[in-house]
């Protein structure tokens, strides 16, 4: 189901609660709401959608990916970044990095870990940053 963006930014700098197999429909409706944002929009945090738990999901080269409880274990490269985001309007300067080690469970709720560099790795670091109530 598509659902509307949460823009409330007391709501979103909360930190979310850990995901468990039954927010396994979260992730359906995340990857609906950002088919529904394809134009602009290049992932997403379950808390952008209302759903205060660790669930993203991203656009990695064509697919989207849904992480449940993803974690930066390792990070190199910084660099700044200039950001949107569908929750906040405008852009704003943030640091990332090229390269980011993630530990994350997959849609069957098995334990990954994955190395990703350049465009996605930003993207995943923002979505992240969501599901810590960070804002940029």
């Amino acid at each position: 189901m598509v659902r509307p963006i949460v823009k409330d930014p007391i709501f979103l700098a909360r930190k979310s609660a850990p995901a468990a197999p039954e927010d396994a429909e979260v992730a359906r409706d995340l990857r609906d709401t950002l088919e529904a944002h394809r134009e602009g929009c290049v992932g997403m945090a379950a808390n952008m959608i209302g759903v205060s738990k660790r669930v993203i999901i991203f656009d990695d080269g064509g697919k989207a990916t849904v992480m449940f409880n993803p974690e930066i274990l390792r990070r190199s490269e910084p660099f700044e970044a200039e950001e949107g985001c569908l929750s906040l309007s405008g852009t704003r300067k943030t640091k990332r990095y090229r390269t980011i080690k993630v530990r994350y469970l997959n849609e069957l709720f098995q334990q990954r870990m994955k190395t990703y560099t350049g465009w996605t790795a930003q993207i995943i670091q923002h979505e992240i940053d969501h599901c810590d109530g960070i804002l940029i």
